[in-house]
């Protein structure tokens, strides 16, 4: 089993290209391209953020291409990329489509684009068919992710498109394409509110799951931590991941553990991520096929 780490809380404080190059240190195999400063969005003002970055200029594909390069000459490969979300918004399609093609850019093969958690898979159809024929020119499988609301009476999560078994292959069912493949959050499947657990979904997706996003939390909050640091149980995860033969990688998204570091000594931070999932990596080769 190989190991994978988002980009994107690294990329905050040292920026992509001097991330790859600390993932790679750290001893990961691949780095997930994290593309949300593409296109960030401003939850409070409900407005896309003007600040700049190579990804929204001229250049966003030689900027892909050099941080391809630090990658391959540290030793790593790129497995998979994250489009900018939200992802139905005035103005994201072209974004969306260009995170497509970075993907291909740096040498990933699956590209996770969130599907509206408000939308039925119909309507999220829509806006995947329009995505599709240019991610086959490119190569790049396009991934949907299991999303969440929030109940505030009950102070709990609520569903959203993906959220559970039925509704995320409901979604992969409408599309029907070898193309269209599942990206499973471990940590939004451990919400309290959506009636589901990791396991469980994993087991409904079975061989349509691609890709991951890891994380731990305390089985209520989007918490994006450390995996072992707080409360899903990971050895079942691993089991039912083995009991499917799943053949993706082990990428983490715990990018709320990194915001305790600073630049100044985020290796620690990144090192104690690759050594986390080395350990779930090594769990996972343990058990029998």
């Amino acid at each position: 089993m190989k190991i994978s780490t988002e980009i994107g809380s690294i990329a905050r404080q040292i920026g992509e290209e001097k991330a790859v190059e600390l993932v790679a240190r750290a001893g990961f195999d691949h780095w997930d391209f994290s593309m949300f400063a593409m296109r960030r969005w401003d939850w409070a003002n409900h407005c896309v953020m003007d600040d700049p970055h190579p990804l929204k200029g001229e250049n966003y594909l030689a900027f892909a291409r050099q941080l391809k390069k630090i990658g391959l000459d540290h030793g790593i490969t790129c497995n998979q990329a994250h489009a900018p979300f939200p992802s139905m918004k005035p103005g994201y399609m072209p974004f969306l489509l260009r995170a497509i093609e970075c993907t291909a850019e740096a040498g990933g093969k699956i590209c996770i684009i969130h599907p509206d958690n408000d939308s039925t898979p119909e309507k999220n159809a829509e806006m995947y068919h329009q995505l599709l024929p240019f991610a086959k020119e490119c190569g790049v499988k396009i991934a949907t992710e299991n999303m969440w609301n929030w109940n505030k009476e009950k102070d709990e999560a609520a569903p959203a498109a993906c959220s559970d078994p039925a509704s995320f292959n409901a979604h992969l069912d409408i599309m029907n394409d070898d193309f269209f493949v599942a990206c499973l959050d471990i940590g939004h499947a451990e919400m309290k509110g959506l009636n589901t657990t990791a396991p469980e979904m994993i087991r409904a997706l079975g061989s349509r799951l691609k890709a991951l996003h890891i994380h731990d939390n305390d089985l209520k909050h989007d918490s994006h931590q450390l995996p072992f640091s707080m409360q899903i149980d990971f050895d079942q995860m691993v089991k039912a991941l083995k009991e499917i033969h799943y053949n993706g990688e082990f990428t983490l998204e715990a990018d709320c553990y990194l915001s305790a570091y600073t630049p100044e000594n985020i290796f620690e931070g990144i090192k104690n991520m690759a050594d986390c999932a080395k350990k779930l990596a090594a769990q996972f080769d343990a058990l029998p096929d």
